[in-house]
């Protein structure tokens, strides 16, 4: 893990100047719907503790936290909320819309997180991500999902799917940070990722200690 999260940091810095992926754009869409962010949530329903990640699917970065961020929602399953948003950067991911759609197409079929894990999955991470085409990828997972494939694909080109994207792109844009994937808020506060990461990568200890603090504070 830490030679692949270390090279992948390496070369979106060469690339982007940064550690994370940034751009100034604001994904280039604008949501002018009365569509409402996306409500994607496990573990305790109940807790006052609540772990918000703006995620991209087409993101290496985000890929590479996939397995940590997996192992602390088991980890934290009976004590707070984990909750996904899109924000697909599209001027730097071409696929990252496409993928998003997938995953919110899945969710009117009540397999969000379904979707949202084989998405990430790094086999086929590598595949859809990389691919001129990636649909014919999303048909391939909604059928081994057990999905009305007929539907799924009304619904990955529907424009209440894009309004669903759209509203959490507007909803990020609205805490006032900076577009970048994965971007954390807990309990509605900004996390910066070097809270989150130690030498080797994205920590599940880093994670621990933020939200275990945020438990702490809850009592």
């Amino acid at each position: 893990m830490d030679k692949r999260f270390w090279g992948i940091i390496a070369l979106i810095v060469v690339i982007f100047g940064g550690i994370l992926v940034f751009h100034s754009n604001k994904s280039g869409n604008n949501n002018t719907t009365n569509a409402k962010p996306t409500n994607h949530v496990i573990g305790d329903l109940t807790s006052k503790v609540t772990l918000v990640e703006y995620g991209d699917y087409e993101c290496p970065v985000c890929e590479s936290y996939y397995s940590t961020v997996t192992q602390v929602q088991q980890k934290y399953a009976k004590l707070i909320k984990f909750q996904f948003r899109n924000l697909p950067l599209t001027q730097i991911h071409p696929n990252a819309l496409a993928g998003a759609r997938a995953a919110e197409a899945a969710s009117l079929q009540g397999k969000f997180w379904q979707m949202h894990n084989t998405l990430y999955a790094p086999q086929n991470w590598q595949e859809w991500s990389t691919s001129s085409n990636p649909d014919p990828y999303f048909w391939t997972y909604a059928s081994q999902l057990g999905l009305n494939l007929t539907q799924f694909k009304k619904d990955f080109a529907s424009s209440t799917v894009n309004d669903r994207i759209q509203a959490d792109i507007a909803a990020f844009n609205n805490t006032g940070q900076q577009e970048a994937t994965p971007t954390f808020f807990l309990n509605g506060k900004y996390v910066p990722n070097t809270k989150l990461i130690n030498s080797s990568g994205p920590s599940v200890a880093a994670f621990s200690s933020v939200i275990n603090a945020a438990l702490k504070n809850t009592k």
